[in-house]
């Protein structure tokens, strides 16, 4: 698949971000898809390091699903794709009996059998060690080659515990060290709340999650280095902005329930037909026209997508050329239909820092930063992936 390094090249980086809560609600029938079409982009691709982030691991009840986990990795390490991995680490989070530290968060490492050397860092230990075979790790908080971290409770909405947080690990490549964060912040769970201001309350929950993440990669604990995030930032188009975009000229109707809070608000045509154009309750986001967020991959939405603006300064992304990754439909039959429950954003996203972005081949031509199954169900997010050539560094620093 991949061809043999050689001592002058670099290797081919594969680095992909999946929610799969959905594939373990339907694991007959959307793992199937789902690990056919990530096959097809690894073996497009051809990389020789692969890395792998999940979000949601186990759906919505993980205890009852971890048998299905296990047989997703399985079927996952077996594709045709993946026999030329000689050497794996998978870390995967089971510890669902604790509230205070449950991620559902699934980080997989895969290495080609063309790379000569790479080498992996132990946090413990303080020193990078040769990644050799495949090896499997389930009681994280044991790990020393990995670090999680769920966010303290006061960062969550009405201080009720979810799963999210980040792990991170530390790799040595071709003369080069950088971290890959795998990161699940949280949602918005109300799109009448969202609504309410510009930036959502949701919005700067989420900003304060993240200057958290980064701040702990990058304290005085080890060395900074050149780091990529990926994962599910759930980052959201901003509803007000958007909301007046898509409906310019609507007649806006509220609907109060008892308590006199507004439960669900209409949009209408203001012509003598007054048609329905935009529907909004707390979890229905019901929009007359959803090719909008299709055509030209959204593009004319993209100015509503502002949450990662507030970091321009720590961290970069190549060009979005894929429509909004999230809410897909979950029927297996509908490829790239919108379920009407959230508006459609750009939550799965690969981020890095200005020295890793420094890392990558500066033909940009060369870069591939798009999505996987774009016709298929995969679930209610799209799976995102960024493919680089990562070249070798000429003068190497000696390590264990």
């Amino acid at each position: 698949m991949a061809r043999r390094q050689t001592e002058a090249e670099g290797a081919g980086i594969l680095l992909v971000t999946a929610n799969v809560g959905s594939l373990f609600e339907d694991p007959e029938n959307l793992q199937k898809t789902w690990l056919r079409e990530f096959n097809q982009t690894v073996q497009t691709q051809k990389p020789q390091f692969l890395a792998v982030h999940c979000q949601e691991v186990g759906g919505k009840n993980c205890k009852a699903s971890m048998a299905h986990v296990r047989s997703f990795v399985g079927e996952l390490m077996s594709i045709d794709a993946m026999k030329e991995f000689n050497r794996a680490r998978i870390y995967i989070d089971e510890n669902y009996d604790s509230q205070e530290h449950f991620t559902a968060l699934g980080s997989f490492y895969f290495v080609h059998d063309s790379l000569l050397d790479i080498r992996q860092f132990d946090f413990k230990a303080l020193r990078f060690r040769r990644v050799l075979g495949r090896e499997s790790f389930s009681e994280l908080e044991r790990t020393t080659t990995l670090q999680k971290e769920k966010f303290p409770q006061h960062y969550f909405p009405e201080s009720k515990w979810s799963r999210k947080g980040f792990t991170r690990t530390r790799w040595f490549l071709g003369g080069r060290t950088f971290d890959l964060v795998n990161i699940h912040l949280f949602h918005d769970a109300s799109n009448l709340v969202a609504w309410e201001k510009s930036p959502s309350v949701y919005s700067e929950t989420r900003k304060k999650a993240l200057d958290f993440v980064l701040d702990r990669i990058s304290d005085w604990r080890y060395q900074k280095l050149p780091y990529f995030v990926f994962g599910d930032f759930n980052f959201r188009l901003d509803s007000m902005q958007v909301i007046k975009s898509l409906c310019t000229s609507a007649i806006e109707q509220k609907f109060r329930n008892t308590d006199n809070e507004v439960e669900k608000i209409i949009f209408r045509e203001s012509d003598n037909d007054k048609k329905v154009i935009l529907e909004l309750e707390k979890k229905l986001f019901e929009y007359i026209n959803q090719d909008v967020f299709r055509q030209n991959n959204g593009i004319s939405l993209r100015e509503c997508d502002k949450e990662l603006s507030a970091f321009k300064d720590k961290l970069i992304e190549m060009d979005i050329c894929f429509p909004p990754s999230y809410p897909y439909s979950e029927d297996s039959s509908e490829g790239n239909q919108y379920m009407n429950t959230r508006c459609p954003a750009w939550c799965d996203r690969i981020l890095m820092s200005p020295s890793a972005r420094d890392l990558l081949d500066c033909d940009d031509s060369a870069i591939v930063y798009n999505n996987i199954g774009s016709n298929v169900c995969m679930g209610d997010h799209k799976p995102v992936f960024l493919s680089f050539q990562l070249p070798r560094k000429q003068h190497i620093c000696l390590l264990q």
